[in-house]
């Protein structure tokens, strides 16, 4: 622990003296509370910016919101299908991350509507939403020329 001790001196008469502790600030630090270091050895939902879902227990992070997670798997969800994929030892960059929320252990089971299903199952169902998707827009281009509006 490093005491740092500074005196400024805004009128000759007049002197101010601060000390600060230059160590790291525990958690419970009121301006600490924004640091993921709450969430050190957790298990936490990362939502990235290309809409995945990572969930995993952080083991590390910087200043900049890069984050490792360990046991971590992607959380793949299509319509009432739902599918985790290991992916083991994985490193965010910090700039992908949208979101981060702590898991509620006692709630970490699925929904009674949804079905967990295998990986090469979700693939397909997956690959089906983006065909429905293009296919969608692909119709909504051919009849551009009836202007609904």
């Amino acid at each position: 622990m490093l005491l740092v001790v500074k005196t400024v001196s805004l009128k000759p008469r007049i002197r101010f003296k601060f000390s600060s502790i230059m160590s790291w600030p525990g958690p419970d630090n009121v301006f600490f509370s924004t640091s993921l270091a709450t969430y050190l050895d957790k298990k936490l939902l990362i939502l990235l910016r290309d809409g995945r879902k990572l969930l995993g227990t952080l083991r590390s992070f910087d200043q900049f919101a890069n984050a490792v997670l360990e046991g971590a798997r992607e959380r793949i969800v299509v319509g009432d299908l739902c599918c985790d994929i290991p992916l083991g030892l994985y490193v965010i960059r910090g700039e992908n991350v949208v979101l981060i929320g702590e898991l509620d252990l006692d709630r970490e089971d699925l929904p009674p509507h949804m079905t967990r299903v295998s990986a090469s199952e979700i693939k397909r169902a997956q690959k089906a939403e983006m065909d429905a998707t293009l296919l969608k827009g692909s119709m909504r281009k051919r009849m551009e020329f009836l202007d609904f509006d």
